[in-house]
């Protein structure tokens, strides 16, 4: 190859590396990869501006909410946190009763004795990341197993996080990147007093429903708010009305002027995971084993639990959060099979990994001995978890996620086991199990339930080969013969009357003087152990081995295509640590004769008013506001009020919530979906299509103030200045100086 030929070659891969719309970047590594790159686009900040362990930084006010899961930021110096509304409906849907549905009436404190404690909710802040590798490298070897490769990763990593966090308040952990190729001890700090504010209703927090979800153009205004509290010595603690407000190191300012195409936008979050290493092979797995099937199983889930909750305005209440966690990846599933084969990733895959094969085979004979097993090992492995696949997504989907009954019999069973022997503790134990039943039974419905577990027990028995079948489907056929058809039906209306976990007064009356042997006897248990106790004595063994093998293949895999491709720099799969993401507000073409701009308006909202449909209901109130045109400051340069953006960041699950900054670092809208035409995105980033949907935050504003007159909590934020008044201010002053 001559040199002008390498030099074009060389270029061309540096400007790939230039396209920053994919990548989830770890923030201590943006000064060395992206700042001069993402200030090229645009940033006016400072990669120490961003992340820094001495100094206050964006990344301390960025909150893991729950240790992740979603994200949250601090827009407050009163710790004032600003979420999504679907990150926390759970929550509200705990405070909610049908006398005082919050849920769907909304709920707003005005005032900090008016904020709600909840139980299980916590803010966690990122102290520092380091890296560790080097603390591996000489205890870990290509000859090793990989249980003892994991024993002894687990061995190093407890003796740093020990020596990071004893005699602190901190937490850390030893996070694998790279598939195992690299090694990151991570710290944080976790507040347990964490409050609700405010949250719309519903028709607001949630317009559009699942029929919107995954869905661009969009019009919902999905936050919430919350505040974090700490002991008066500034230390974390558990909720006491002795606390104060947390004082955080670092809050966003809110940008009024909002976003317009183009302009530079950052996203910093907790993806959850993403898999863009994913071989031919894996996705050829999801696409013709995995996915199918957990459509199929979560189609008729759904379809059990709208009906129950369309018949009862109660049982709505318990299942409205359970229904759009099934819901949301149900749809997820769909979008992502049709993306992967609309964007023929399994073609792309396979290109690579042709290409890795050749750089193999010409390659030295360290690197043939290295490498030349990898694909082929990989596709063995693949091929060995075909049944094992299928039967782990019914196993999943249908009995640990089904039913509820089940897997609470065997909760039940197991606390009952390990109750202390003394009286006391004992007595302790009983109390918190009493507790646990309690929430449990707060959002179950027995007869959504029965339902449940006659469609997952069918579906079970009529999927899964009979040579994989539990026992406890021969004793349903026993119990059943004579029947043309099985009647599950039947099934599950007799173990309903049989188990003492069926509903609260019964298993209330049982933990009186609960048995440890008669829980063992309780016809749940025995459908949920049978299963159970099946997968783990004849396919978790072989599970083992071939997880083994795929996870010794993919780190040699990514090790491999990293050496190759050695101009390239590759961020790590996302594995919900903080990542930052740069790109740019901007609308796109999603198909022929298909193109979406990149904004929304409240007019849109009440264009898709159906008042017989409960995900397009308009409040009252908003249609008011919307008739009067009563925007204040929140409206653009034209007097329009915004509802939603979309960016060409690259987020996923877990980024729920993640704030959008501009160029200066100041806060423009809440990230809280992705749009259909990029399903594929985990794995494999699509960048003339992947976009980011976010909720522009003067709809936040103006929903605080203006819909919910909470106009306080606007009075303890910081209102940046408008970045266009500032530019008009400097034109004026060239031009009084120049004249």
């Amino acid at each position: 190859m001559n040199k002008y030929i390498l030099s074009l070659l060389i270029l061309f891969v540096s400007i790939q590396n230039l396209i920053a719309d994919e990548g989830m970047w770890m923030p201590n590594l943006i000064k060395m990869i992206n700042e001069s790159d993402m200030q090229e686009m645009g940033l006016e900040l400072s990669a120490d501006d961003i992340y820094n362990i001495n100094n206050s930084s964006l990344k301390d006010a960025v909150v893991a909410l729950n240790g992740g899961g979603c994200t949250a930021e601090m827009i407050s110096a009163e710790g004032l946190m600003l979420t999504n509304h679907h990150c926390v409906d759970d929550i509200i849907q705990g405070h909610s009763s049908i006398e005082n549905n919050y849920f769907e009436n909304g709920f707003w404190a005005m005032s900090k004795s008016e904020e709600l404690k909840n139980e299980n909710l916590s803010a966690t802040f990122l102290v520092s990341i380091e890296n560790v590798t080097g603390q591996f490298i000489d205890s870990l070897d290509l000859s090793m197993s990989e249980s003892d490769r994991n024993k002894t990763i687990s061995k190093i990593s407890r003796k740093i996080v020990k020596e990071k966090t004893d005699s602190t308040t901190l937490s850390a952990r030893v996070r694998s990147f790279y598939g195992g190729n690299e090694f990151y001890l991570i710290t944080y700090i976790t507040y347990r007093d964490v409050r609700l504010v405010g949250a719309p209703p519903a028709a607001i927090g949630k317009f559009g429903g699942d029929t919107d979800n995954w869905m661009w153009p969009r019009h919902t205004g999905d936050f919430s708010l919350l505040r974090v509290y700490m002991a008066p010595d500034g230390s974390p603690a558990e909720y006491s009305v002795d606390n104060i407000p947390y004082v955080p190191k670092h809050h966003f300012p809110i940008q009024l002027d909002g976003v317009e195409n183009e302009d530079y936008t950052m996203i910093m979050g907790y993806p959850g995971r993403t898999n863009r290493f994913l071989t031919s092979y894996g996705v050829k797995e999801a696409l013709e084993i995995t996915y199918p099937e957990i459509i199929k199983i979560r189609t008729k889930k759904l379809e059990i639990m709208k009906k129950g909750m369309e018949a009862d305005k109660k049982t709505k209440l318990q299942y409205t959060a359970k229904y759009s966690g099934i819901s949301n990846y149900w749809k997820y599933f769909i979008g992502q099979s049709k993306g992967l084969k609309r964007m023929k990733v399994y073609s792309k895959k396979v290109a690579v990994e042709n290409r890795f094969k050749n750089w193999v085979n010409n390659g030295d004979s360290l690197r043939i001995k290295k490498y030349a097993d990898v694909l082929p090992g990989l596709e063995e492995a693949y091929e060995r978890n075909k049944k094992i696949a299928f039967n782990r997504t019914y196993l999943t989907e249908g009995i640990f996620q089904g039913p509820e009954i089940l897997s609470f019999s065997y909760t039940i069973k197991n606390r009952i086991s390990s109750l202390p022997k003394d009286k006391k503790g004992r007595t302790e134990g009983l109390r918190k199990l009493k507790k646990l039943a309690k929430e449990f039974y707060k959002n179950y419905n027995s007869t959504i339930d029965q339902e449940l577990l006659s469609a997952m027990l069918e579906m079970y028995y009529y999927n899964i080969p009979k040579p994989q079948q539990a026992p406890i489907f021969k004793k349903i056929e026993n119990q059943l013969f004579g029947f043309k058809n099985l009647d599950f039906d039947f099934y599950a209306k007799n173990l309903f009357k049989r188990s003492y976990f069926s509903s609260e007064e019964k298993c209330m009356k049982f933990l009186k003087n609960p048995s440890k042997f008669l829980a063992e006897k309780d016809p749940a248990f025995l459908v949920f152990s049978s299963i159970y106790d099946k997968y783990l004595k004849e396919l978790y063994p072989e599970r083992k081995e071939v997880r083994d093998l795929m996870r010794k293949g993919n780190r040699l895999f990514i090790a491999g295509v990293r050496e190759m491709d050695t101009l390239r720099n590759f961020y790590p799969d996302a594995n919900s640590t903080m990542r930052l993401t740069y790109g740019k507000v901007k609308d796109y073409q999603a198909e022929e004769a298909v193109f979406y701009d990149y904004y929304t308006t409240l007019t849109g909202v009440i264009n898709k008013e159906d008042s017989t449909n409960s995900e397009f209901i308009v409040p009252a109130r908003l249609k008011e506001l919307e008739s009067s045109k009563e925007y204040g400051r929140y409206a653009d340069h034209n007097g329009t009020l915004r509802v939603n953006f979309i960016s060409n960041n690259d987020i996923t699950g877990g980024n729920s919530g993640s704030p959008v900054i501009n160029a200066w670092g100041e806060i423009i809208g809440t990230a809280f979906d992705g749009n259909w035409e990029a399903m594929s995105g985990d794995i494999a980033f699509e960048k003339d299509i992947q976009r980011t949907i976010s909720v522009d935050i003067r709809y936040i504003m103006f929903i605080i103030d203006k819909y919910a007159n909470a106009g306080y909590l606007i009075d303890e934020m910081t209102i940046a200045p408008s970045r266009r008044d500032l530019e008009l201010d400097n034109e004026n002053k060239s031009s009084d100086f120049a004249n």
